[in-house]
C-alpha cells in the first residue's frame, strides 16, 4: 500500500467516525428536547457539524469533537476554530434572520471512544 493510499485510508476512518460522532450527538441533544435544524451546515466561512433550537427556544450552533480521551477533545476547539464557527453561524443567521430573536449561543459535544457523549452548553461567547 502507498503512502497516499494509507493516506486515504486514515482520512476515510477519520471521516467515518466523525459522521458517527455527528449522528451520537444528534440523538443525545433530541434526547433533551433539542430541535435539529441542520447537519454539516456549509456556508462561506466553513461548516457548523449542528445547528440545533433549545427548548427555550435559544438557536444553538454545536461543535462535535470525537477524540480518543475526553480531555483530548476538550481542549481541541482552538479560538482559530471557534472564529471560523462564529463567522459561519453569522453568515446562517443571515439567510435566516426569524431565528434570532430568542438568542443563540455556542455549544460543544464532546465523543471519546468510552462513555455517553457530552454535551457543554455555552461553551464558549463571541
Amino acid at each position: 500500500m502507498s503512502k497516499t493510499d494509507r493516506r486515504l485510508a486514515t482520512r476515510r476512518k477519520a471521516e467515518q467516525r466523525g459522521r458517527r460522532s455527528e449522528t451520537l450527538a444528534a440523538l443525545l441533544l433530541m434526547c433533551k428536547f433539542y430541535r435539529i435544524l441542520g447537519r454539516r451546515v456549509r456556508t462561506h466561512a466553513g461548516e457548523i457539524d449542528l445547528v440545533a433550537r433549545s427548548p427555550s427556544g435559544v438557536i444553538c450552533f454545536i461543535e462535535v469533537k470525537a477524540r480518543e480521551e475526553r480531555d483530548a477533545a476538550a481542549i481541541a476547539l482552538g479560538p482559530r476554530q471557534q472564529a471560523r464557527i462564529e463567522r459561519a453561524a453569522e453568515l446562517f443567521l443571515a439567510q435566516r434572520p426569524g431565528l434570532r430573536p430568542k438568542g443563540v449561543r455556542f455549544d460543544t459535544v464532546i465523543v471519546a471512544r468510552r462513555g455517553w457523549p457530552r454535551h457543554v452548553p455555552d461553551a464558549w461567547r463571541p
